[in-house]
């Protein structure tokens, strides 16, 4: 059983905010696992691949934020679940930007622009604890209007609250030095790729909520 939106909510915001986090979540398989691919550098074709479906992913993201803060209202914690989104967007775009110049620069594959280079350096705080941070934000806001609005089912206030503790853990892991293989470093696979997978694909099951237009139960 499902429960509709109130009426000020359209059914364009609804099932736009919807696609978009559904494709977020779809893109993200394709995208994250191509950074587990090569045990060194990676070839420049995989970091250009990987680098072109985080623009679309996130460039859909954007999309997603804005639609859903129509979705949700226009109260305070709406606000601030959407500003964090686009913030944490627009910073990853740049971080994208950032690794895409290692490959161009680079063409042979021998740089793996992770952790190759000041670039690399720059680029765990953006990957890492910032955008966990951005995320908390981004969840708690939506946990707090989804928890006054009921215009979400609870399980997604639940969800999100769980998922933003686990994010606030990796924002110390600044602290434990720049080495892949290690899970809790700055760009270590667990405190990077790893929940950041989880994340857009909770942003997936959020849209699945959306298009099948449940509230509250």
């Amino acid at each position: 059983m499902t429960t509709t939106y109130p009426s000020s909510v359209s059914v364009a915001d609804r099932k736009i905010s919807g696609i978009c986090a559904t494709l977020v979540g779809a893109l993200s398989l394709v995208m994250v696992p191509l950074y587990f691919v090569y045990s060194g550098p990676p070839p420049a074709d995989n970091v250009l691949s990987r680098n072109l479906i985080t623009v679309a992913v996130f460039t859909v993201f954007l999309i997603f934020t804005t639609a859903l803060r129509r979705v949700l209202g226009g109260s305070l914690a709406s606000d601030i679940a959407s500003t964090a989104g686009l913030v944490y967007a627009a910073m990853t775009l740049v971080a994208a930007s950032l690794e895409t110049g290692v490959a161009l620069q680079y063409p042979d594959g021998s740089k793996d622009p992770t952790i190759d280079g000041p670039l690399a350096n720059g680029m765990a705080l953006l990957h890492g604890p910032i955008a966990r941070a951005l995320v908390v934000t981004f969840l708690i806001a939506l946990a707090i209007e989804v928890h006054r609005s009921g215009v979400l089912p609870s399980w997604v206030r639940t969800g999100s609250v769980v998922l933003a503790v686990v994010n606030l853990a990796f924002v110390p892991s600044l602290f434990f030095g720049m080495d892949p293989e290690n899970f809790y470093a700055a760009n270590g696979w667990g405190s990077t790729a790893s929940v950041g997978m989880v994340n857009m694909l909770w942003i997936g099951a959020i849209g699945v909520a959306l298009l099948r237009g449940q509230g509250r139960k």
